[in-house]
């Protein structure tokens, strides 16, 4: 596929269906193909907005964002989240690898964006930037409904069947050098 697709050609773009153990799903564009050895590539765009949910840590004299990825506590303050994002008109959604919400984001505005560092113990990751969303409270503990700044791209593989799975570690750091060459030649 050449370019990404546009806003006004989304309904031309090809979308695939992610699903992960739980039998969740998550739709995807794909933005780029890449054949190799026979087997097809893909660079996964999710088609709504991804969404991580932090809760706030306050620590003495530091306060930090600590990523919320428990089943449990997710399942606990869900509706929580899902009113907050309502009164913006974004509905909140459990989808497969990740939250989303389905509706227009606000204009990014830079004193609600924020720096991550999502895991502490790979010191190869640069930290993200994620902005605001909404903040809320559920039992005492306060929470920030952020979305990525930069595209949460997904790296997957179609097999025979024309099923698409995301690729394993060990594959994606296999290909990662001929992906991300792919990537920068279409910049």
């Amino acid at each position: 596929m050449s370019s990404s697709p546009q806003s006004e050609d989304f309904d031309d773009a090809e979308l695939v269906t992610l699903t992960d153990e739980a039998g969740r799903e998550l739709p995807c564009f794909i933005e780029r193909e890449l054949e190799l050895d026979s087997k097809t590539y893909l660079l996964l765009l999710p088609v709504n907005s991804p969404i991580e949910i932090f809760a706030w840590d306050e620590d003495d004299e530091i306060t930090e964002l600590v990523c919320v990825e428990e089943e449990e506590e997710i399942s606990r303050i869900f509706a929580d989240a899902h009113a907050v994002l309502a009164e913006q008109n974004l509905t909140l959604k459990r989808t497969a690898f990740t939250l989303s919400a389905i509706g227009e984001l606000p204009p990014l505005d830079p004193t609600e964006v924020v720096t991550i560092e999502i895991d502490e113990d790979d010191d190869s990751l640069e930290p993200e930037e994620f902005q605001i969303l909404a903040r809320f409270y559920n039992e005492e503990q306060e929470y920030a409904i952020c979305t990525p700044v930069d595209p949460l791209l997904f790296f997957g593989k179609a097999d025979d069947e024309g099923s698409i799975a995301l690729l394993s570690e060990e594959e994606a750091e296999q290909l990662q050098p001929m992906l991300e060459d792919m990537l920068l030649d279409e910049i």
